[in-house]
């Protein structure tokens, strides 16, 4: 039996403080007392015996009380990180990952990124679980209990943390908000919706719709399969002062684009393609074959199906590729590859998995000859040796390296080098168009362009629409828009995972529900320039920006808003056509926290310049009323993305400010200067945390 440990303060529960630092008082609490307090409030059974194995003050990145433990007879574990008495202001801050995952994420983080460090900072203890363990990820078809993952486990650590800080503070019921994004995001919504008094807000952010999964995913690998070599042209042509994208393109590709961009892909965002691949869709993949199987058949063999008269772009993409197995490789030599996290995946996966693996162990293969042709995903079956027959996707393929993910290592085990292996990516050609196959009701306007003009599917249809099943896996159920508290939502404007118009989707939810209420307890907050991963560090800074900044503000106000009943900022104002979400350039007009930026060289989104010859770049800042003030604003000049040229701020007693530069550009060729801003609430200019960012871009064509 697992050793439970004290959490008490002086005269906490009749137990007798063993210090007389308020830092250092802990006292052993016998497992009766804490069970039984527990159970009072308690009322999921599966839940009832939490235990805690570690109590102790730490240090980094704050000062706080770190307290680990679980729920006996459950995979469940959880990570409590308490601020000291005069820092903590009745609060809890909760955590949701995008599947059951680690409960020790959050250490080791720094900067805006820090959870531990800015829960603190907002007077909150921050929560953070395994989501009930890996063995809770429920799939469709899995068997499964969705509900723990999505919720339950969720829920009772938040209501056991209740006890244990009412025990250490000596003070009433905390208030608690839960955040989560992507699949987190549903798992947010599916606690607020599914529990009652758990948590009295939260701030779920880039969730997608009940119709996202696998369909978001599906129809941007066609585009990017047919778009092909032309991607970058349309890079370029929708980035600032670019040209028409559609010059060049054949019709097939045309209306490839037009699907794609219908379907909600943001089209400003393209610029980022390269970084685009499987994604989650690596992940859902088998849940799709296991759910719908005769689809893959069906594609190649019968009309209506894009296979069936296969046009010359989809056969050339075919991959049929038969060679042998030329060498093992070990834990040790493919560590780069497998360390890398898939976006929906389990961040702990790869640690939990090397630690348990030892360096000379086999887990992938490197194959004798490569295929001619590069594929988004690949079937490999096995055709001699004792693993002959066996058939699984390959999650990754890397040059001449195969990889076929955990709890592939058996199979891996069972070959040697000279087994010969098919390698097909039918199925994941076949995938591509399974989005028109999938037509849901009317209020998903994205498909309207599969619809004939009597509103029916142009397309042969499965029995099965999948996204709901999908989506309840992860949330425990299908979002209505029913909760209770006050909700935040916040969606990207340049998502290439989760496409903006999702959170219209959910807001016409909420106002089915709520009516004319709505602004009661709802806001939806639009954020320009960010993509979907929410980390500081962006992998294209001249292009998208942080958006952490605007959550832990979102944190900030919808505690205010429960606690003291001030409302938030409006939700922002946009429109949908044709899939794109609009909003408007003003930042008054457009509402929500995120500063905005007019930026022009000499006068225009694009300049022509000799070499040599000095360039203007003006912009204009405008940040929201009551959202705070511009703490800080740099340039880039070289492409480096490092924003090392600051800009003046020269904060005027009305009115947006004007940040201006004289550059001149002595290389000919197209340049790009880029302006980053950032606003805080508190005008607070050396604090990472709460610093919304946005930036604005000009093109500067040198000859």
């Amino acid at each position: 039996m697992k050793k439970w440990i004290a959490l008490c303060i002086a005269g906490c529960l009749g137990v007798v403080s063993c210090s007389s630092n308020p830092e250092q008082q802990s006292a052993v609490l016998t497992q009766t007392v804490l069970v039984n307090s527990w159970q009072q409030s308690n009322s999921d059974t599966h839940f009832n015996q939490p235990y805690i194995d570690v109590d102790e003050w730490r240090s980094e990145p704050v000062r706080h009380r770190y307290i680990h433990g679980g729920f006996t007879g459950t995979d469940t574990r959880f990570s409590l990180y308490f601020p000291p008495a005069a820092q903590y202001e009745g609060r809890f801050f909760q955590y949701i990952t995008p599947v059951p995952d680690s409960e020790t994420l959050s250490q080791g983080s720094s900067g805006a990124d820090d959870k531990i460090g800015f829960s603190i900072a907002s007077g909150a203890y921050f929560i953070e679980t395994n989501g009930g363990g890996r063995n809770a990820t429920a799939m469709p078809r899995s068997g499964i209990d969705p509900t723990i993952g999505a919720y339950r486990a969720n829920a009772a650590v938040a209501q056991f943390s209740r006890v244990i800080a009412q025990a250490l503070y000596q003070s009433g019921r905390p208030y608690g908000y839960a955040f989560g994004g992507s699949g987190g995001g549903y798992r947010t919504i599916g606690g607020m919706e599914n529990t009652h008094g758990v948590w009295d807000g939260a701030v779920p952010f880039v969730i997608g719709s009940p119709m996202a999964i696998p369909n978001v995913f599906t129809v941007r690998m066609y585009a990017m399969r047919v778009l092909g070599d032309t991607l970058a042209q349309i890079a370029d042509a929708v980035d600032v002062g670019g040209g028409d994208p559609y010059a060049g393109l054949s019709d097939e590709q045309r209306r490839a684009f037009d699907e794609v961009t219908n379907m909600g892909f943001p089209l400003q965002a393209w610029p980022v393609y390269p970084s685009l691949g499987l994604h989650g869709f690596a992940v859902l993949y088998p849940g799709i074959l296991a759910a719908d199987p005769g689809y893959f058949q069906d594609f190649w063999t019968k009309p209506g199906y894009e296979g069936y008269r296969a046009p010359a772009s989809l056969l050339n993409a075919r991959v049929q590729h038969k060679t042998s197995v030329k060498a093992l490789l070990s834990v040790k030599e493919v560590q780069d590859l497998l360390a890398e996290h898939q976006p929906g995946t389990a961040k702990n996966l790869a640690d939990t998995a090397w630690k348990s693996l030892q360096d000379n162990r086999a887990v992938a293969l490197q194959l004798a000859a490569v295929p001619a042709k590069s594929s988004l995903g690949l079937d490999m079956q096995v055709l001699s040796g004792p693993a002959s027959g066996q058939y699984v996707p390959a999650i990754q393929l890397k040059g001449d390296i195969v990889v076929l993910g955990f709890g592939r290592e058996k199979l891996v085990e069972q070959m040697q080098a000279g087994d010969e292996i098919l390698l097909d990516n039918g199925n994941f050609l076949a995938a591509q168009t399974y989005h028109r196959h999938q037509v849901p009701g009317d209020e998903y306007p994205a498909w309207d362009q599969f619809r004939d003009t009597d509103g029916k599917p142009r397309y042969p249809q499965r029995p099965m629409i999948l996204g709901p099943h999908f989506t309840m896996a992860a949330a425990g159920t299908v979002p209505q828009g029913k909760f209770g508290g006050k909700m935040i939502l916040v969606e990207n404007l340049f998502d290439t995972e989760a496409y903006p118009w999702q959170g219209d989707w959910y807001r016409q939810r909420v106002v089915e529900h709520l009516g004319e209420n709505t602004d009661q307890q709802f806001r939806l907050w639009f954020t320009d320039r960010a993509n979907h991963n929410d980390h500081s560090k962006q992998a294209y800074p001249r292009h998208t920006v942080s958006y952490i900044g605007v959550l832990q503000q979102a944190l900030r106000d919808v505690s205010a808003w429960v606690e003291q009943g001030i409302a938030p900022a409006r939700t922002t104002r946009y429109s949908i056509r044709n899939g794109q979400v609009i909003v408007p350039d003003n930042a008054d007009q457009r509402h929500g926290i995120q500063p905005t930026i007019g930026l022009n060289a000499n006068g225009g989104e694009r300049a022509v310049i000799s070499a040599g010859d000095d360039v203007a770049l003006i912009a204009t800042v405008d940040v929201p009323s009551g959202a705070g003030t511009l703490v800080s604003a740099a340039w880039d000049l070289d492409g480096s993305g490092q924003y090392a040229i600051p800009a003046e701020i020269a904060n005027p007693d009305d009115g947006p400010t004007v940040v201006s530069l004289i550059h001149r550009y002595t290389e000919p060729g197209t340049h790009f200067a880029v302006l980053r801003v950032a606003s805080q609430r508190e005008g607070d200019s050396e604090t990472p945390f709460a610093r919304i960012y946005n930036l604005a871009r000009v093109r500067i064509v040198v000859r």
